[in-house]
């Protein structure tokens, strides 16, 4: 970690709405002034859409049913660590981009499922943002925790986390419910041993709970809404955390345990500003302090 150029990592599985997270931190850092790189965990995939797909059918050939996007092995974690560890050293680094449709294939002058090519960050930046799958893996060839400053698990319950992607790849994809299971049991191994330990090492977890029926995520025709959902906010090291003024601004929030508060759906914006903002501006004050 570095005082100087300080790293957040927000991390969650596909369908957790680590998306709708980023847009928060982009009003946090809009609204005080910092300038944030972003970086996107689907930058450090190991293979492009069509190479993904060979990739894929020599692995079941060969008898893996586990390989996935979620797999340590099909990412460049190597290189995601390297970009960490460079930035937090000298504030500088780089990424690309994978562009996922014809809206972002205009932007970037690349085709669908393709990469951009590897572009320097901006000079002066105040921290660098990671969003993806991968933020604060631990195993025997990386240790991205350690290397960042502010770790952020976004992680509904599975259930709603396979409702939000059997709806998202049907309507923006094209799939059919049937394909989206097939991934979604593919993914079960990489799920188990390569996401849900990274939220062991975050330091904050935000986790969703829908309060209406979501036993057959298969046959669900509508996602809980924020208004049908409570969040679970759990620190790791809940000393500091104001929790009596946490429950006084959150309406209808209260503390299920010792670290950890409970709020609605709808006041997870909210929860977000209160929680994180502090804790960004110390980060940031400290590096231009240092």
């Amino acid at each position: 970690m570095s005082r100087k150029h300080p790293i957040i990592s927000v991390t969650g599985s596909s369908g957790a709405g680590t998306t709708t997270v980023k847009g928060i931190f982009d009003q946090i850092f809009r609204r005080e002034g910092i300038n944030a790189v972003s970086i996107e965990g689907d930058a450090f995939h190991r293979y492009d859409r069509a190479a993904m797909k060979e990739e894929l059918a020599r692995r079941q050939a060969a008898g893996d049913q586990t390989f996935s996007h979620f797999s340590y092995d099909a990412n460049e974690l190597k290189k995601l660590e390297e970009v960490f560890r460079v930035y937090g050293e000298t504030g500088r680094g780089e990424t690309r981009h994978y562009v996922h449709d014809d809206a972002e294939a205009a932007k970037w002058g690349t085709p669908p499922g393709k990469f951009t090519d590897w572009a320097p960050f901006e000079d002066n930046s105040d921290l660098l943002f990671y969003e993806g799958l991968h933020g604060a893996v631990v195993n025997d060839q990386v240790n991205l925790a350690k290397l960042a400053d502010l770790k952020i698990g976004v992680v509904p319950v599975i259930n709603l986390e396979w409702i939000q992607k059997i709806h998202r790849d049907k309507a923006s994809r094209g799939y059919s419910t049937e394909a989206v299971t097939d991934t979604i049991l593919r993914r079960m191994h990489a799920y188990a041993h390569c996401i849900c330990p990274q939220f062991t090492q975050t330091d904050i977890n935000f986790q969703r709970v829908p309060v209406v029926d979501t036993s057959n995520p298969f046959i669900a025709r509508w996602i809980p809404t924020p208004d049908e959902s409570l969040v679970v906010i759990r620190f790791r090291d809940p000393k500091g955390i104001d929790f009596p003024y946490l429950t006084a601004m959150i309406q209808g929030s209260w503390m299920s345990r010792a670290n950890s508060i409970v709020i609605p759906g709808p006041r997870m914006d909210l929860a977000m500003q209160l929680i994180l903002t502090p804790m960004i501006l110390r980060l940031v004050n400290d590096a231009r302090r240092a």
